[in-house]
């Protein structure tokens, strides 16, 4: 589950805007602008603090630990998944998921070991922001928040729903609270790991992951029930403009090509036609 943290004076620290790419905008996105630069600053902060953190996280820490950490954080969000199961009618997912929460609490030794998987149990993931669209209400505009990143407005409202059915909003002290909240964000950042380098070598990457974002969120609102040719995510075409000036310009310190030599004429005469009478 996203934790939004909503840094609201690190946002007011921004005061440039982010420049806008000519061309039709997306009807899905009016708050470009603005988004951007908070995408430029996510982007800063992911690059010099972030990043290296998970890539250090993954080199230390042995698999087998890190699956357990991992298990034990996504054992946490089953009684949002539960609530959530009930509210869009899902009966049979409502029962399949309770009880992935009693089997991997207790046989899995608090979440740290994940025996429903093996059991054949499939993992759950609604939370309220899923359960509005379920029930007609529309996406509304994209918005990127500071820290969490990507969202809309309709998972934005669904957010604070969902910390009422999050154990770790009972935790205390406070600063044990903040401390895994922190750190499940920062799971999530390790789960992306993969996806990085396709990130950086895209066109345009904010536009890749705006629409990696909105198509994943549409996806799992209708439950995989989307045309085949929207499943896959593609980034915007590059403009012609731009992709005509692609191509790297030629080194001025480098001779030009030299022209093909015409083909000197051959001493051997052509091979005559074949005789029709033949």
């Amino acid at each position: 589950m996203r934790l939004r943290l909503i840094l609201l004076a690190a946002a007011g620290l921004l005061t440039g805007c982010a420049t806008v790419p000519p061309g039709p905008r997306d009807p899905r996105d009016p708050l470009e602008r603005y988004n951007r630069t908070m995408y430029k600053f996510n982007d800063a902060l992911d690059r010099n603090i972030a990043a290296p953190l998970a890539r250090g996280y993954v080199k230390v820490t042995p698999q087998p630990i890190r699956s357990g950490i991992g298990n034990f954080f996504n054992n946490l969000t089953y009684p949002t998944v539960i609530v959530n199961d009930l509210l869009q009618g899902k009966l049979k997912a409502f029962a399949s998921d309770t009880t992935r929460l009693v089997l991997n609490t207790t046989i899995g030794i608090g979440g740290l070991f994940d025996p429903a998987s093996q059991m054949g149990l499939p993992a759950g993931d609604e939370d309220f922001g899923q359960t509005l669209g379920k029930w007609g209400v529309p996406a509304g505009p994209y918005f990127v928040w500071p820290i969490a990143g990507p969202s809309t407005i309709r998972d934005t409202v669904g957010w604070f729903p969902d910390q009422f059915t999050d154990p770790k909003t009972y935790v205390t002290p406070m600063a044990l609270r903040l401390s895994l909240n922190a750190f499940n964000l920062f799971l999530e950042r390790v789960e992306f790991l993969a996806s990085d380098d396709l990130v950086r070598r895209s066109y345009d990457p904010y536009v890749f992951i705006r629409n990696a974002y909105l198509k994943h969120r549409e996806y799992e609102v209708k439950d995989g029930n989307v045309p085949a040719d929207e499943v896959e995510v593609f980034e915007e075409e590059m403009p012609e403009e731009d992709a005509a000036d692609d191509s790297p310009a030629p080194d001025a310190d480098s001779p030009a090509p030299a022209a093909e030599s015409p083909t000197p004429p051959s001493d051997t005469p052509p091979p005559a036609p074949a005789d029709p009478a033949q």
